[in-house]
């Protein structure tokens, strides 16, 4: 099947950044880039355009950062625990998730999509762990997860 030619308006995980021109399948591109507003039609006026648009998602990305590299502060540094239950060698009946942390989280009046939290497993066993908060490809921030036994 034959491919059709996009530019991207913002990052799209797996696919490439903002201002990229990418080959997808046409089903990706009509189904859920176009309409999403993550891209837009690669014609040969919207290639002309590409440099100012690149231009313009450029500033956009700066103003973005700036605003996340403040929202960063918040993160970093936070500690947070969570109860659960536990064997007697530390090890945990289930595991901490992502999801949980990202409920903990907003308890405590800091709001987070739970997949912007990068575990690269979920938390099996107690004691202190760092959680990467990834606001932006280029904007992280890093949490203290601490696993405490409930009980």
């Amino acid at each position: 099947m034959a491919h059709v030619q996009v530019i991207l308006r913002e990052d799209v995980d797996s696919l490439g950044h903002a201002g990229d021109l990418v080959r997808v399948k046409p089903g990706f591109a009509r189904n859920f880039l176009i309409p999403q507003g993550k891209a837009i039609a690669a014609t040969e006026a919207s290639k002309r355009e590409l440099e100012h648009q690149k231009r313009v998602i450029a500033e956009k990305i700066r103003r973005e950062r700036e605003l996340l590299e403040a929202e960063r502060k918040k993160y970093d540094g936070v500690v947070v625990e969570i109860a659960a239950q536990a064997g007697e060698e530390g090890k945990l009946f289930g595991s901490v998730t992502s999801a949980q942390i990202a409920e903990t989280l907003a308890g405590r009046g800091l709001e987070i999509d739970r997949r912007r939290l990068d575990l690269a497993e979920p938390i099996k066993s107690l004691g202190d762990h760092d959680v990467v908060v990834r606001l932006h490809r280029d904007v992280t921030a890093t949490l203290k997860v601490k696993v405490v036994a409930a009980g």
